[in-house]
């Protein structure tokens, strides 16, 4: 952990506090019409960094968070926090991570550096994907071209607005909610959402 993420991991507390007061980045959407998707959420599948295929058929039954990350972000601290959910509810919770160097450059590293970080300084044992762009345009990774495309997930639009931008999906693959960056994996309504 270089110097500037060993600041960030400190201050992430105060930077959760501030951020999640200060609009956007703290909003929740939820499926309230309860939309069902039209292309199936369990017939998608992503590269690992690792370079093994992750089925998401293999979710069939639990819930699935997925989670774009960066390793030099104000947010990075939830990488503790999503373990923690991971390590406790592992049974009915599906925890994916997918880095992405969209947001001010701040994922630079490989699939390797980024996997050693992870495990070094936050213990992630839970799924990463290779590092791909998860913002709309051609680059945009397949399974975030789904969460953020109204014809395949049956009614969202939201992109990423940062870095720990989160999506549930509930066992049956449909998208429930989308969390901003600034709340927090174990804040008590998300916390409500996974334990629906």
């Amino acid at each position: 952990m270089n110097f500037k993420q060993k600041l960030l991991k400190k201050l992430y507390p105060v930077i959760m506090r501030a951020s999640k007061s200060s609009g956007e980045k703290g909003r929740m959407i939820s499926n309230d019409t309860k939309a069902k998707p039209i292309v199936p959420f369990h017939q998608l599948k992503v590269q690992q960094n690792d370079g093994r295929e992750l089925d998401f058929k293999e979710f069939k039954g639990k819930k699935v968070l997925l989670v774009n990350t960066a390793s030099n972000c104000g947010y990075t601290g939830q990488f503790e926090e999503l373990q923690q959910l991971h390590e406790k509810l592992q049974d009915t919770i599906a925890i994916v991570g997918f880095p992405a160097n969209d947001f001010k450059e701040q994922e630079k590293g490989s699939d390797n550096q980024i996997s050693e970080f992870c495990k070094l300084n936050y213990g992630v044992t839970f799924p990463l994907s290779k590092k791909s762009s998860v913002v709309k345009g051609e680059q945009q990774n397949p399974i975030y071209r789904w969460l953020t495309d109204p014809k395949q997930n049956g009614w969202n639009r939201q992109q990423p607005d940062w870095n720990f931008s989160k999506y549930l999906i509930d066992e049956n693959g449909v998208l429930t909610n989308y969390y901003g960056p600034a709340i927090s994996p174990l804040d008590p309504l998300m916390l409500e959402d996974l334990r629906k």
